[in-house]
């Protein structure tokens, strides 16, 4: 009987599975089963979710056959949205991370002393910016507090690196001109 099912297609084995057939039902796991645990672990990226996800939709085929119509899809195009949308969905449930056995973090955060300090620093060192020439502190502003490299700043300046490394020499000895005696503590940011 399997090797005569092996030749139905797999609309018409649905056909039979509305029916309460059993082996058209196995023959259908047995033909595409493999190929779906594929597509969900690329979807959802767990195995034992991708396994359970192709066995939810298989029970869903088999308690609700009838929702497949032959004449909308074929089986395998609309099976495939059935396991895409379980793994879709299973991704979308928040799921709360349980915390390991024993944690419980300390508030790093700084205190409000240290924050208005930092405040008051960052404001010595906003208003001395202030003063320098537009090229310098587009400079200082691209290496120190955007984070590029100086040759991304140089290109972004449109310089050549040893003119920007330059600039930014310049920019740097005249902050700390302008800062005095503050520069160890505002100029940390710099070094």
């Amino acid at each position: 009987m399997q090797d005569s099912l092996d030749e139905i297609s797999d609309e018409a084995l649905v056909g039979q599975i509305c029916g309460g057939d059993r082996q058209a039902f196995a023959c259908l796991v047995n033909r595409h089963g493999i190929r779906f645990r594929a597509i969900a672990m690329r979807t959802c990226g767990n195995q034992m979710m991708a396994e359970e996800m192709v066995q939810k939709a298989f029970v869903k085929l088999w308690t609700r056959p009838d929702r497949f119509d032959r004449e909308k899809a074929k089986f395998t195009t609309w099976f495939h949205r059935v396991v895409v949308n379980r793994c879709l969905d299973e991704l979308r449930r928040k799921r709360p991370e349980p915390m390991p056995e024993g944690y419980d973090a300390a508030d790093t955060r700084p205190g409000a002393d240290t924050l208005i300090g930092q405040e008051s620093g960052a404001k010595h060192l906003m208003t001395a910016m202030a003063l320098l020439s537009e090229r310098q502190r587009n400079a200082l502003t691209l290496s120190y507090m955007d984070g590029y490299s100086n040759s991304e700043a140089a290109d972004i300046m449109e310089l050549n690196i040893k003119a920007y490394e330059s600039l930014l020499v310049r920019a740097r000895a005249k902050m700390r001109e302008l800062l005095g005696r503050k520069k160890t503590d505002l100029l940390s940011a710099f070094a």
